[in-house]
């Protein structure tokens, strides 16, 4: 397979020529027919990226953004995430909007980062998705708003993001925005410990302790709120000492 990128790279110019350099950088990054190696994987990629290559640009951001075959340097990530995002490249869409989000190599600014998390988001970007939606419900670089919120968590949640599936159990057991229905909640709560996220797993102790919206089971609420304790979380604890 490099034998046969190599040989296209050695004809004219033309869209081949990105696309092979951009797989030579694949095989170099992962060691897939070659001698593992950031600093090749990094070269073919800023080749291909000097073309237009969206993934390359992308990809060529998070090398930087981690120092991985090149000096680490947050405004040079950002930089090639903007490129990939200006063409419409979901995943650095995303990314950007996390840059925005923090400050990260660009000048923070929340609702530039609300703008790149909502096209990312409509491309179906799941971790895009609960950013914005956790815009909508603080109001933050976006108008306060409980009905988006839950409209894009329910998005990210179905496509099995935990912190999504956790918010939107909350949802429902607080009837935010929702009709309030414990044994939805447990649903979602479930679906979001069962990941492993730690405020689920405590949700899921304490419905069982009350039997709200499943039938009262204090060995399972124990299973629940140890698992949740057991990852530090602080109400969960303070539950088992009771």
């Amino acid at each position: 397979e490099v034998r046969r990128l190599r040989l296209l790279l050695a004809r004219p110019a033309g869209r081949h020529t990105m696309h092979a350099q951009y797989s030579l950088g694949v095989s170099y990054l992962t060691g897939a027919g070659v001698p593992q190696d950031d600093a090749e994987a990094t070269r073919w990629y800023r080749r291909a990226a000097d073309q237009g290559h969206t993934q390359a640009q992308c990809v060529l951001g998070v090398l930087h953004a981690t120092g991985r075959g090149v000096v680490q340097d947050d405004v040079e990530a950002a930089r090639w995430q903007r490129l990939a995002a200006d063409q419409g490249h979901a995943e650095a869409q995303s990314i950007l909007g996390q840059l925005y989000e923090t400050g990260c190599g660009v000048s923070q600014d929340d609702a530039e980062a609300a703008r790149w998390f909502h096209l990312a988001a409509n491309q179906g970007v799941g971790d895009a998705q609960f950013n914005l939606a956790g815009f909508y419900a603080s109001g933050r670089g976006v108008r306060q708003d409980d009905v988006q919120a839950a409209r894009w968590y329910r998005l990210a949640a179905d496509q099995g993001d935990a912190g999504a599936q956790h918010n939107l159990g909350v949802s429902y057991d607080k009837g935010i925005e929702v009709v309030k229905d414990d044994v939805v909640a447990m649903r979602w709560y479930l679906l979001a410990a069962d990941q492993g996220d730690s405020s689920a797993q405590f949700n899921m102790g304490v419905h069982y302790l009350h039997g709200a919206g499943v039938v009262r089971d204090v060995a399972e609420a124990e299973r629940w709120l140890h698992l949740a304790a057991e990852q530090g979380h602080a109400k969960a604890q303070s539950y088992l000492k009771r």
